[in-house]
């Protein structure tokens, strides 16, 4: 078992920064990837992005270039550092965590961004 926990969600206006993060603990060693998710009210959960064990990250296209993945020195740590945040970005952001195709995720933590 793996379990997630998140922080640093808020209020921001357009045009700001925030920065996510989330700590693994229990089988933490077993993780092939972690991942950051979004759910907007009424819509989907999608991906944001996601890196590797290997070091490997993808992004959706609606965030390059403005949001960026990275990991912690203990590697059970992953960031989602969200810059020129647009209103659209409004969702509860999950942590996510793949192993064995096994996933955990956190609670979520909400980013809300007003205009």
């Amino acid at each position: 078992q793996v379990q997630l926990v998140e922080s640093g969600g808020g209020l921001v206006q357009a045009g700001g920064s925030l920065r996510l993060s989330c700590a693994a603990s229990g089988d933490s060693s077993r993780i092939n990837a972690m991942a950051w998710y979004r759910q907007a009210p009424g819509k989907q959960r999608e991906l944001v992005g996601i890196i590797s064990s290997g070091g490997g990250i993808t992004y959706a296209d609606s965030v390059k270039g403005r949001f960026t993945i990275s990991r912690g020195n203990a590697k059970n740590t992953v960031y989602l550092q969200m810059n020129s945040l647009k209103p659209e970005d409004t969702a509860v952001y999950y942590c996510n965590a793949k192993y064995y195709g096994l996933n955990s995720w956190g609670q979520g933590t909400q980013v809300t961004v007003s205009s």
